[in-house]
């Protein structure tokens, strides 16, 4: 993946602003001619910049007002095997692969104390996973947000 310039943040700043914008909208936004616009956000999908357009929704909407992170251990030659039955769990929202004292970084969602002792207790009985370690997510202190990061490099122009 090339590195983004000031334009490609502009366009990122105003994309993230307003997901729903059209072509015609970014480029005004940006001072950008609709043909580079365009030409733009075609890379961006093609480099994998533009992730998925699902919306974030709260988990609590759904019922699942706990949320956890849980710190898997895993035999080394079965991480892929542990990542692909994690994938497998709904409650398992995002895995990370870390380092540390842990190989894994496990975001889940539960409905309660016991909803969650369930699905740790499943991880735990995935093949391959040697050792789990649950913390609860108290609050929510800076939500997911690349705003600063764009702001940044749209300002280096």
């Amino acid at each position: 993946m090339r590195s983004l310039d000031a334009l490609d943040a502009r366009l990122l700043r105003a994309l993230a602003g307003a997901p729903r914008a059209t072509v015609q909208a970014l480029a005004a936004a940006t001072g950008a001619a609709r043909n580079t616009v365009h030409a733009r956000l075609a890379r961006f999908e093609d480099e994998g910049v533009l992730r998925s357009f699902e919306r974030r929704i709260d988990p609590a909407a759904l019922g699942y007002s706990l949320t956890a992170f849980i710190s898997i251990t895993v035999a080394q030659q079965r991480l892929d095997e542990v990542g692909e039955a994690l994938s497998g769990i709904p409650e398992v929202l995002e895995v990370f692969g870390i380092s540390g004292g842990a190989d894994l970084l496990t975001q889940v969602a539960a409905r309660d104390a016991d909803d969650l002792y369930r699905v740790a207790g499943q991880i735990l009985a995935t093949p391959g996973v040697e050792r789990t370690e649950t913390s609860l997510a108290m609050r929510h202190l800076v939500p997911f947000r690349l705003a600063p990061l764009l702001e940044r490099l749209a300002d280096r122009a």
